[in-house]
């Protein structure tokens, strides 16, 4: 009896592993790489989950304040040996604000991996940076230079706007 018991319970064991190893994209053969596979899959979805989130918060943000102050984001990529992804999103545009802003991961020695960029009416980006120095730069500071470097734009347009 204890021996059908066991095949039982291994035969449902191996059902649910094909089960995970199917869900999770896995192409592991051993039990314990299957499960590795899906506790990687699992963090990559709560990371996914994190930045959905803060994109939600970020949107929601920018509909209640309907002024210009830009709103931004920066998360730290695991395993992405010192990359970030950075939204950046203002409902004004200035010129030259694009620029500005990769100038500013310029300087911080991040070079851009992907990016995508809206500057009609609304200024929004979308980038992947990915640390070219050895320097520890972190969310906080690539944050910050962006700020600034909206700041400094938008300064110089008003200025050119008063001429």
């Amino acid at each position: 009896m204890m021996s059908r018991e066991r095949k039982k319970q291994a035969a449902t064991l191996q059902e649910k592993l094909k089960i995970l190893r199917s869900i999770t994209h896995s192409h592991a053969l051993s039990n314990t790489s299957i499960i590795m596979d899906a506790s990687a899959y699992i963090k990559e979805l709560k990371q996914k989950v994190v930045r959905l989130n803060q994109e939600i918060a970020c949107a929601q943000d920018a509909l209640r304040h309907s002024s210009s102050y830009p709103t931004v984001t920066v998360e730290t990529l695991v395993g992405g040996h010192g990359g970030f992804l950075i939204n950046v999103f203002s409902d004004k545009s200035c010129p030259g604000l694009l620029v500005s802003v990769l100038e500013a991961f310029d300087e911080l020695g991040l070079s851009v991996l992907q990016a995508t960029a809206s500057c009609a009416d609304s200024f929004r980006l979308e980038a992947v940076g990915g640390e070219n120095v050895a320097e520890n730069v972190d969310e906080h500071v690539v944050k910050q230079a962006v700020l600034q470097a909206i700041r400094s734009c938008s300064e110089s347009g008003s200025e050119h706007g008063e001429e």
